[in-house]
């Protein structure tokens, strides 16, 4: 797991204006850390910094050292708002993490071998992914980066569900929890153009 320190200040000042104001005129994104068995904390932290970390897809799914006014808390990012026009971060929400709580998280999915896949270099089918990330549930020291799905002996006609996944130990699908109506599709190898594409077909029915 990677590891990321954030540096933050606490703030008292609150309301939109004061927002603007950070924003503005410090360089600095207002944040607010909550959970756990403390009150919440309204911080700010450093755009630049801010900015600088997500550009690593695993700050997203990392246990991350908060260091607020000196003193060190465990959070994961919960929330990013952004501005619908600019590169610019409005406000950011951390969640405080305890080792013995689960937490509830959205990783990204990682397909790999692709071009080896059987239904597509061997059958002349095509990928489609109808996922790109998944909910999950896990205790913060089984928290992945990400979600691996190979597809190398995925054959034409076939869509991967969220059951036919395999996880890390100690992480859990919420979905699946739910019932079979919830096994979603993930991925699936579609029949050569032309051919009979059952598993598409069935997708889309079971979707209407």
């Amino acid at each position: 797991m990677s590891e990321f320190t954030i540096n933050a200040q606490a703030r008292t000042d609150a309301g939109k204006g004061a927002s603007r104001r950070l924003r503005r005129e410090e360089g600095l994104v207002p944040g607010i850390i909550y959970g756990g068995s403390k009150e919440p904390q309204n911080i700010s932290l450093a755009h630049k910094d801010l900015v600088w970390f997500l550009d690593d897809e695993a700050f997203f799914t990392s246990v991350l050292t908060l260091n607020l006014d000196g003193s060190n808390e465990s959070v994961v990012l919960k929330d990013l708002q952004r501005h619908p026009a600019k590169a610019q971060i409005l406000h950011a929400d951390f969640l405080r993490v305890s080792a013995d709580t689960k937490l509830t998280l959205h990783v990204p999915l990682h397909f790999i071998n692709e071009e080896s896949c059987v239904g597509v270099k061997m059958q002349g089918g095509n990928i489609t992914h109808a996922l790109t990330d998944l909910e999950i549930t896990c205790l913060p020291k089984d928290l992945p980066e990400f979600i691996e799905v190979d597809l190398k002996e995925v054959e034409a006609g076939t869509t991967l569900h969220l059951s036919d996944l395999v996880l890390p130990a100690g992480v859990e699908i919420p979905a699946l929890a739910l019932g079979e109506d919830h096994d979603t599709g993930v991925v699936t190898v579609h029949n050569k153009r032309g051919g009979n594409d059952d598993a598409a077909e069935e997708e889309t029915a079971s979707e209407e």
